[in-house]
């Protein structure tokens, strides 16, 4: 995916846009959810784990290697949930996956101020960032399936 911005000289420059990946891990019909701690603007607001695709990464990749720095689980990767959601005043974009965990690993808060596994109903139970927002809509149908 690339943007447009123009150059002083009045041409367009192009450039790629950053993306950042989350994972929707579901669990018996619930979702984790994961409370950011910084920064502090949006510290105690809620988000799926993830993060930066780094160059040459996938994003399964990034996000197998985001859950395991971030909750030292390991994951299996699924479909897409919801569509792109623009962030970062348009220089990013943010993709989420459905994810399972593995070996009945359990996620620990290694950047989180706190986890919380949410039912459908739940899900209203937190403030999320914005750009999670639209995602949150979109897994709610997947859970009531999966419950």
């Amino acid at each position: 995916m690339r943007t447009e911005r123009t150059s002083a000289s009045g041409q367009p420059e192009r450039r790629a846009l950053k993306v950042v990946v989350g994972a929707a891990i579901i669990s018996g019909g619930r979702v984790l959810a994961c409370a950011r701690t910084a920064p502090p603007e949006v510290a105690g607001m809620w988000e799926f784990p993830g993060g930066k695709v780094e160059p040459g990464e996938s994003e399964t990749a990034a996000l197998v290697r985001e859950c395991a720095e971030e909750l030292a689980v390991r994951v299996e990767i699924g479909a897409r949930v919801g569509g792109d959601v623009r962030m970062a005043h348009g220089r990013s974009v943010l993709k989420v996956y459905a994810a399972r965990l593995l070996h009945d690993d359990e996620p620990k808060p290694l950047e989180h101020a706190a986890l919380r596994w949410l039912t459908a109903d739940e899900l209203d139970t937190v403030t999320w960032l914005p750009a999670d927002a639209p995602i949150v809509e979109a897994l709610r149908p997947l859970l009531l399936t999966a419950a």
